[in-house]
């Protein structure tokens, strides 16, 4: 590739990080090219699709801050404290991040890395369903497809009521965290 087509290239992964990062993975292309002063064809012949855009920031995009929580979450002490922050993490992510949220959401099913993410994610929080339960600290009847339904309607909570504050949004995952909890 040419050094100017690097620079296209380049300048075009910054411009959908930016995008992407403040109006989520569904932001039309047409600002994404606005942004890298280039035109929507060009993205397309770079990249191939918005999926093909998509799959080439992603990890940039959205891995690292949900392999942060996996990491930090993995080093607390205890099985409902895990639990519990991996959740508040995963949520408080899909309010402050639109484009982590779209990966939570499956958005772009046909994507291999954000499907790749997701069900990265999804393992790590099935294993922490499995221990806070395996301590009795979590209810039995919630199921690892509840999990992954529970942070699939955080998603759309996030979309639907976005005039809320975070405040307002973090004490409402509380109520939800101690309806998970067993009551002994």
């Amino acid at each position: 590739m040419r050094a100017d087509a690097r620079r296209n290239v380049e300048g075009i992964r910054q411009a959908a990080l930016d995008v992407f990062r403040t109006g989520g993975l569904t932001t039309p292309l047409d600002e994404v090219a606005r942004a890298a002063g280039v035109s929507k064809g060009t993205i397309y012949h770079r990249f191939g699709s918005r999926t093909g855009l998509i799959d080439a920031v992603v990890e940039d995009l959205v891995a690292a801050r949900i392999d942060t929580i996996i990491e930090t979450v993995d080093a607390l002490d205890g099985p409902l404290p895990r639990f519990e922050e991996y959740l508040r993490r995963t949520w408080l992510l899909q309010f402050d991040e639109p484009a982590a949220n779209d990966v939570l959401m499956r958005v772009l099913p046909d994507s291999e890395p954000l499907t790749t993410l997701f069900e990265r994610a999804c393992h790590f929080g099935r294993r922490l369903l499995h221990e806070a339960q395996s301590a009795g600290v979590v209810r039995d009847d919630i199921t690892p497809d509840d999990l992954v339904t529970l942070i699939l309607e955080r998603g759309v909570i996030v979309r639907a009521c976005d005039q809320q504050t975070r405040d307002d949004y973090r004490r409402r995952l509380d109520f939800i965290l101690r309806g998970l909890r067993t009551h002994r």
